[in-house]
């Protein structure tokens, strides 16, 4: 849609909008939704107990600065505080990463199977999204360093990395940070890093350097992507300009409180990350076994491969048939993959045994 007279700053209708995960199929009578990387175990109790808590005082401001929040991440994560911006959800600290650096004539980096918010905070600012090529669904350093010029301000970078669920090594993000110009800033997107065990989404990277950011967030671990926060870890510089165009009162005061309860419930956290891990073990090795094999993952997602794009929307429907939303991947450019939720025990079996009938059909 259009206007004669009331136009929007150039390049925002040649933005796609993001498409969310679905949430309906119309067959079977309940749906099971893994489309979205939801912790299928929901959030911790005490969080939900510190929400409805707060929902006594709904009249009030929330804090402005994040006081509580920013200490218990420290705390928990070992960084420091004074260097944590919270949003709504880590795609708030993406876009004002992208307002606050990149602009008209300058770009934006990432790596060809990256988070699609990239381009899109990206072209939000008036910057060019810029891809560089993958290698085997991972990111290729050499590829995003070739691709680096005078006008790149950000590069981003998901390790581990949606929608693929493959990393990369410390060493390679280190030659990463290390070889991008002097005038951009490394952002390194640690949605999935409380899936990995002792993983810190490279938190000592950005203490070691003045160009490295890390953003995280409350939506998957955590369960709390209903409720929309994320923090943003950086330099003390970069911190301060991200402030100066945050809202003041960016996060609500229930999603401040519970994401404190869950950040501190760390036996919680950690009984997530094992049943997250032993599921997704059990449903990859299920795929493999019947002809859907899948790149090693380090999220709480898997990624089959189809022996075509056909194959894949086929078995996409089918599973749609028994109640059983996945995510197809044609938005990103792997029309031959599809993107399953790790679910509880129940969803993870659904789906090897409908994908098991589906695989049997597609043969015969």
């Amino acid at each position: 849609m259009s206007h004669d007279t009331i136009i929007p700053q150039p390049g925002i209708l040649n933005i796609t909008p993001y498409v969310a995960g679905k949430s309906a199929a119309k067959g079977g009578n309940r749906v099971t939704k893994l489309s979205s990387n939801e912790n299928p175990l929901g959030p911790s109790p005490l969080a939900k107990a510190a929400y409805i808590e707060a929902a006594g005082a709904l009249e009030v401001y929330p804090s402005s600065d994040h006081t509580n929040l920013r200490a218990a991440i420290a705390e928990v994560h070992g960084v420091k505080a004074e260097r944590i911006i919270c949003g709504a959800g880590s795609d708030e600290i993406i876009s004002f990463l992208c307002n606050t650096y990149a602009g008209p004539g300058d770009e934006v980096l990432y790596s060809e199977f990256g988070f699609a918010m990239y381009p899109i905070s990206a072209m939000t600012a008036g910057a060019t999204p810029v891809k560089a090529a993958e290698t085997n669904l991972h990111a290729d350093v050499d590829a995003l360093l070739a691709a680096c010029t005078e006008r790149t301000k950000l590069v981003f970078l998901a390790n581990p990395n949606n929608p693929t669920g493959t990393m990369i090594p410390e060493a390679e993000v280190t030659r990463l940070a290390e070889g991008i110009p002097a005038q951009a800033l490394l952002v390194l997107d640690g949605a999935y890093a409380e899936f990995i065990e002792g993983f810190k989404g490279h938190a000592a990277l950005v203490d070691a350097r003045d160009n490295v950011v890390m953003t995280r967030t409350f939506s998957k671990i955590y369960g709390l992507g209903g409720a929309r926060v994320g923090w943003g870890y950086g330099p003390a510089h970069v911190i301060d300009a991200l402030n100066r165009v945050r809202g003041p009162f960016n996060v609500s005061a229930a999603a401040l409180a519970a994401a404190e309860a869950a950040v501190q419930d760390t036996k919680y956290t950690a009984h997530c990350r094992a049943e997250n891990a032993k599921w997704r073990a059990w449903l990859a090795e299920a795929l493999t076994a019947i002809g859907l094999p899948s790149s090693e993952s380090f999220t709480n997602f898997i990624v089959p491969h189809f022996p075509s794009a056909e194959a894949a929307a086929e078995a996409d429907a089918y599973l749609q048939t028994r109640g059983l939303v996945v995510r197809a991947l044609n938005g990103y450019g792997m029309p031959e993959y599809l993107r399953i939720t790790i679910g509880d025990e129940i969803a993870c079996r659904a789906v090897a045994s409908t994908l098991t009938e589906f695989m049997k059909g597609a043969r015969a």
